[in-house]
């Protein structure tokens, strides 16, 4: 058996379904299921196999250690990830969280609470997953927080007063709308410090040249259009399957149904929307070093570095 890399994923990363396959394994909601002692079991062999230590494992257990690390450990800090912050956690939390915001959206105090459960969860979703090693702090956890609770508030109340008299349809895909507004104030606030003091790139052997603002702003750029496109299918397709249903009476003659149906509807989309939308952009996104800032082109000149990339670490 050849030598394993546990730096990289197991597919190639440098296309798209080698990503995709990759997140699938990562977000496989079955891997929440896995114990303490499983997970801790699962580092300790990662950790054997980067020492170069040999282990008396096939290839396909190694990988299945591998995995089932990437989806709970922080791939730069290497603690363990809060359960509900996991990729891995992604299904069937949002699809729970979209499904209710869909099916109570008409009235205010249910705009206010789903919008509200939503936000906590994405702040959580956004700490957990940030990148680099930078604490965030807890002000600015707190502003964030707050900034985007706020801004999904207003978005979706003021749309709401502004469809009253539009078709339907058009008031069930205000959700979306609110939560897309959302994830724009969201995420840059809670990785503020990143845009402020940079993240970490480094060279094609993981070596350490600097802190870059300019790959900050890229990451989290990509990480907000990732998010948005993870959220569209299970928001936008699931208002017309149930407006045609109202149509039809269905839903006045079994009206129960409305909130276990698009619930289940946003976690059938989002089985496939979270790994296809999170592998858009590469986890180890490269840059090129002409478009770092002059203290960081001077450190790769410096140490002669000859490719002309950097790479740096995107968050999910």
């Amino acid at each position: 058996m050849s030598q394993i890399n546990m730096n990289e994923p197991r597919w190639d990363q440098n296309t798209y379904w080698g990503r995709a396959k990759h997140f699938f394994t990562t977000t496989n909601p079955l891997n929440l299921f896995c114990s303490s002692s499983e997970l801790e079991k699962a580092k300790d062999i990662v950790t054997q196999c980067r020492k170069g230590e040999k282990i008396n494992l096939s290839a396909d257990e190694i990988w299945r250690a591998k995995h089932l690390y990437d989806s709970a450990f922080h791939p730069d800090t290497g603690e363990k990830m809060i359960l509900i912050g996991r990729m891995s956690a992604q299904v069937p939390m949002n699809m729970t969280i979209t499904g209710c915001m869909l099916a109570f959206y008409k009235t205010t105090p249910q705009v206010i609470f789903w919008q509200w459960i939503n936000q906590s969860f994405n702040a959580v979703v956004n700490y957990t997953n940030r990148s680099g090693d930078s604490p965030i702090p807890v002000k600015q956890l707190g502003v964030s927080y707050a900034l985007a609770t706020s801004g999904a508030l207003v978005t979706a109340l003021g749309l709401n007063s502004l469809v009253k008299t539009a078709p339907p349809l058009i008031g069930r895909l205000v959700p979306f709308c609110a939560v897309a507004a959302a994830n724009c104030v969201n995420i840059p606030m809670m990785r503020l410090k990143e845009i402020r003091e940079g993240i970490p790139v480094v060279d094609k052997n993981g070596n350490r040249i600097g802190n870059s603002k300019t790959a900050a702003k890229w990451a989290i750029t990509q990480v907000v259009l990732s998010r948005i496109g993870m959220a569209m299918p299970g928001m936008l397709i699931p208002p017309f399957i149930m407006n045609h249903l109202d149509k039809k009476g269905v839903l006045k003659k079994y009206p129960w149904v409305n909130a276990p149906l698009q619930v289940g509807l946003c976690g059938l989309f989002l089985v496939f929307a979270t790994p296809l939308c999170c592998a858009l952009f590469p986890q180890q996104s490269s840059i090129s070093i002409d478009a770092l800032e002059p203290e960081i082109r001077d450190a790769a000149s410096k140490l002669k570095i000859e490719d002309k990339c950097l790479y740096y670490n995107k968050g999910l």
